[in-house]
Formats: structure tokens, C-alpha cells, sequence
């Protein structure tokens, strides 16, 4: 144990990286970056997959980093030893997701492929490949969350998608990262 001023903190919690599972943790209300904290200062390894999102504020538009899933936030540990007990009393967790008195453990597949499209600070990073007549919405801008359908994908990866405004459709230019599939 190591003393600092007055409190009394663990050593990190070495995790191999073949023997953990993840698991979902549900999050107290605005607590997502403290609870992300904690957990990894106990040695945890942690996932917080993230989207940018714009918004509209007194008339001005602002894009922020929002969670993906709201509220929860993947946690690996090795639940051998025991270590889920640990991670529903940090700081920032309500408590992790089960299913009967055990955590429920989240498919590896879904994990690893989130991760596999996220960069290295778990911001999620727009399709590789978008086609003509892909459901696409934008995520920044003035017409963020608007629908529309890819027209046209031109060699300097600007897209062009049609949006249906006023009874009509109208053909904008985009840059790829502005989109998502949908």
C-alpha cells in the first residue's frame, strides 16, 4: 500500500491481458470521466466509446464528444478473482450489469469490433466504405441529425447526399466524417 497524505490507496491491480472478460457498468448520473478515472487508477481496463455530436445553443452550433451508449461504460476484469465487487464500489459506478447475482459478461465480439472502429482515445471514427444509396445522417453542422441518402462519392472523399426538405430533395456536399450510417 502506498500512504498519500492522509489516505491509503491499493496498488494497481495487474490484469493479463488473456484472462479478463468485459463487462458493462452502469454510471451515475454525469459521472463518466470520474468513474473512467477511478477504474483505471485501480488497475482496470476500461472502454468509453465516444461520437461527436453537434448541437444547437443561443443560436450557435457546437459539436462536443458524446458517449455512445449514455450511462455505462465496458470494464475488463477477471472474474475468477473476484474483482466485480471492486468495480461496483468505485466512485462514478452504480453498479454492473447482471443478469441473477453475477455480472452479466458482454460478448467479445461486440467489444473487440467497437474497439476495431475507434480511434485511440475511443472517439468512433466514420465508415470506411459508404456506397450510393446508403441511409446516412449527418453528425455536424447546421443540418446535424437530418437524414439523407448517398448520391455521389467523388475521389477527394466528398459525398454527396440528397435530404429531403420542404416536399423536395436538395443535394448537398459533405465531407465523409460528417456522416453516419444509419
Amino acid at each position: 500500500m502506498t500512504l498519500i497524505g492522509e489516505r491509503v490507496w491499493r496498488k494497481t491491480i495487474p490484469l493479463p491481458d488473456h484472462d479478463h472478460t468485459w463487462f458493462l457498468a452502469q454510471l451515475k448520473p454525469n459521472c463518466a470521466k470520474i468513474a473512467e478515472k477511478n477504474l483505471k487508477r485501480q488497475g482496470f481496463e476500461t472502454f468509453l466509446p465516444l461520437e461527436e455530436e453537434t448541437r444547437q445553443r443561443n443560436g450557435k452550433f457546437f459539436t462536443a464528444l458524446r458517449p455512445v451508449f449514455p450511462g455505462y461504460i465496458f470494464v475488463a476484469f477477471d472474474v475468477a478473482r473476484g474483482l466485480w465487487r471492486t468495480v461496483n464500489s468505485t466512485h462514478g459506478i452504480t453498479r454492473l450489469v447482471s443478469f441473477g447475482k453475477e455480472p452479466a459478461a458482454v460478448p467479445p465480439d461486440l467489444v473487440s469490433e467497437l474497439l476495431q472502429r475507434c480511434d485511440e482515445k475511443g472517439k468512433l471514427l466514420p465508415p470506411k466504405l459508404l456506397e450510393p444509396g446508403d441511409h446516412v445522417a449527418l453528425t455536424k453542422g447546421p443540418f446535424a441529425n437530418f437524414a439523407a441518402v448517398v448520391e455521389k462519392i467523388e475521389q477527394d472523399r466528398r459525398v454527396w447526399v440528397l435530404m429531403e426538405m420542404m416536399g423536395g430533395h436538395t443535394r448537398v456536399a459533405v465531407a465523409a466524417d460528417q456522416l453516419r450510417m444509419v
